[in-house]
């Protein structure tokens, strides 16, 4: 049984800036998460990302939609992680929202 986690963080960057800094920010966090998770697969298709990845021995899934103002996170988790979805909620907002920052 899985549980789905929804974040929708708006940004003022127009989609293809922001999609420019997530792909930037997603490849910083393989190389300083490493030894954490491990991505099984990142495709973009436009400004949609659908990936897996693998995290205490748990594969998520996911999907990432950009747009002119706001990017939406969806992912669903596998119930040992969905107990920890309140706080991964929290976190992926605030590092989102440093990411999306328009600077």
């Amino acid at each position: 049984m899985t549980k789905p986690l929804v974040v929708s963080i708006p940004h003022q960057l127009g989609a293809a800036e922001a999609q420019r800094r997530l792909r930037t920010g997603i490849e910083q966090l393989k190389e300083q998460y490493a030894g954490k998770f491990a991505v099984l697969d990142n495709h973009w298709t436009g400004q949609h990302l659908d990936f897996r990845i693998s995290a205490i021995g748990q594969t998520v899934s996911g999907k990432i939609d950009v747009a002119e103002d706001h990017v939406m996170l969806a992912v669903e988790l596998p119930w040992m992680l969905a107990m920890l979805a309140q706080k991964a909620q929290g976190l992926i907002q605030s590092k989102g929202q440093l990411l999306l920052e328009k600077k």
